[in-house]
């Protein structure tokens, strides 16, 4: 009887464990469409930059060009459940961004002419490989599907998962021209809750642009070897968020030899950069202030002179990433999810006014 007993709870749990897993079928995200590539040759597709072919990148650097930030699969399928299988080089675990952001996925799905927000995930610590389900129960329909990728890890292999006998195919490319971006933390993404929540991408989704994210915390200081890959990348347009990181000494020697690098290897292109954003440690720190209002006032006088001397420079003061109650800040320099969005919407109405005089609609 004890042993019979031991076999029936032994049989619950096997079909316990087993209930509710499905079978599904893979398909890597580089054989759909990969959007958000700065260049579609790269040996490894989820990188931004080959870090063979461009030099001079510090160990931070090079870890962070690559990092897919802003890179997102686009697909069509009728699956029910869609999941998410990784291969990872090497993960991050920042402190003041969540996991689902540094590590995970995001999927929007398109509704009635929108981007809707479909469901997340990511893999424990402990099952970094494993598949994990992002949306299920779906009404089998055909779907249009965005998978963003991870914003502050490497990855080797992304493999989307669909429901045995499902369809996938690559969908062709939602938005439209190419627009760099090339700025700090900010940029990057950093304290944001989930991969399609940095401010760029918020962009891409209100305005139908097609923006490539070159994003890196802490290092956007205007270096001559990330012009390098500027100069190197095909764009209609180049967004700066390049006055965040940099001393005012560095932003002496540095912008107009990398600006007029720049215009020689994209001539007639925009180049249109931002202010910095108030950050909110500035509140009560007295030096904090001092050294950020200085950076500011630098920066204004030396883009008023740029916009003077080259054509095709331009300058958005308008930038703004803070409530009227100032409970944007996460870590009293990084807004949070809101906060961007904010920043995305500060920026949408000067940056389209711009674009359009170049045909960029």
């Amino acid at each position: 009887m004890k042993g019979r007993l031991s076999f029936i709870v032994l049989l619950a749990l096997v079909t316990l464990s087993t209930f509710g897993q499905e079978n599904y079928t893979f398909t890597e995200a580089s054989d759909l469409t990969l959007i958000g590539q700065l260049f579609s040759n790269n040996p490894n597709p989820y990188h931004r930059v080959d870090t063979i072919r461009f030099k001079g990148f510090t160990q931070s650097e090079n870890y962070q060009v690559r990092m897919p930030v802003g890179m997102v699969c686009a697909f069509r399928t009728n699956s029910k459940n869609i999941t998410v299988k990784t291969l990872y080089g090497q993960t991050s675990f920042p402190t003041f961004t969540l996991g689902a952001a540094a590590r995970g996925y995001d999927l929007y799905i398109r509704k009635d002419g929108c981007w809707v927000w479909a469901g997340n995930g990511l893999a424990t610590d402990k099952t970094l490989s494993g598949n994990v389900v992002l949306v299920a129960d779906m009404d089998g329909t055909e779907h249009e599907c965005l998978l963003y990728l991870p914003i502050h890890s490497e990855v080797r292999s992304v493999q989307v998962g669909v429901l045995e006998g499902a369809s996938i195919e690559p969908m062709e490319n939602p938005f439209r021209h190419r627009i760099v971006f090339f700025g700090s933390s900010f940029t990057h993404g950093i304290s944001t809750s989930r991969t399609a929540m940095n401010y760029p991408k918020q962009l891409e989704r209100a305005t139908g642009l097609h923006i490539l994210n070159l994003g890196c915390s802490g290092n956007c200081k205007l270096q001559p070897y990330f012009c390098d890959v500027l100069c190197a990348a095909e764009a209609d347009a180049f967004v700066f968020d390049s006055f965040s990181n940099p001393s005012i000494k560095e932003i002496e020697e540095r912008l107009f030899p990398f600006i007029e690098k720049l215009q020689k290897a994209h001539p007639g292109k925009p180049l249109i950069f931002q202010r910095t954003i108030y950050r909110e440690r500035r509140n009560f720190n007295q030096k904090v202030e001092q050294n950020e209002r200085s950076r500011q006032e630098f920066a204004d006088k030396m883009m008023k002179e740029a916009c003077k001397r080259y054509k095709d420079v331009y300058y958005i003061e308008t930038t703004n990433a803070t409530s009227p109650t100032h409970e944007t800040s996460v870590d009293g320099t990084h807004p949070g999810d809101y906060g961007y969005t904010l920043w995305a919407e500060s920026l949408r109405k000067p940056l389209l006014k711009i674009l359009r005089k170049y045909g960029i609609k």
